[in-house]
C-alpha cells in the first residue's frame, strides 16, 4: 500500500475509533505549537507517519498501530513533566498510548507545548 498523501488521508485509514483518538491528538499538538511558537505549524507525512513541523523542522510526529497510538521524539523533560511522560515510555524517545486506556490528552497538550518551547528557544 502507498504511503498516505496527507494527513487526512493518513488518519482516514483507521478505523473510526482510532481516527477520532488521532484528530484530536492532531488538533491538541497542532494548537499547542501554534499557540506557543506564533506560527502555524505546517502538517506533512513523514516515514509514513504524520508530522507536526516548526520551522522547516519536525515538532512532533504521532502514529496509529495495532494496539496503540505513538508520539516521538519525545525528549526527557525536567520534572515534573518527565515524571508524568515516564509511565508511557516505551524506548529512549517513543511514547506509547494504548487503545485499551484512556488517552492522557492534557499530557499530550503540556508535551507539545514544552517540545515547541524548546525549539522556539533554540532558535533565538
Amino acid at each position: 500500500m502507498p504511503s498516505p498523501a496527507s494527513v487526512d488521508e493518513y488518519i482516514a485509514g483507521f478505523a473510526p475509533e482510532i481516527a477520532d483518538r488521532l484528530r484530536r491528538i492532531r488538533e491538541i499538538i497542532v494548537r499547542a505549537v501554534r499557540e506557543t511558537s506564533g506560527e502555524q505549524p505546517e502538517e506533512k507525512i513523514r516515514y509514513g507517519i504524520a508530522a507536526v513541523m516548526l520551522g522547516g523542522r519536525y515538532a512532533l510526529h504521532y502514529a496509529g498501530w495495532k494496539k496503540h497510538i505513538g508520539l516521538y521524539p519525545v525528549p526527557v523533560f525536567a520534572d515534573p513533566l518527565e515524571s508524568e511522560v515516564a509511565p508511557h515510555r516505551a524506548e529512549k524517545d517513543s511514547l506509547v498510548f494504548p487503545h485499551s486506556a484512556d488517552i492522557p490528552y492534557d499530557l499530550i497538550d503540556r508535551i507539545a507545548r514544552e517540545i515547541a518551547a524548546q525549539r522556539v528557544a533554540a532558535n533565538d
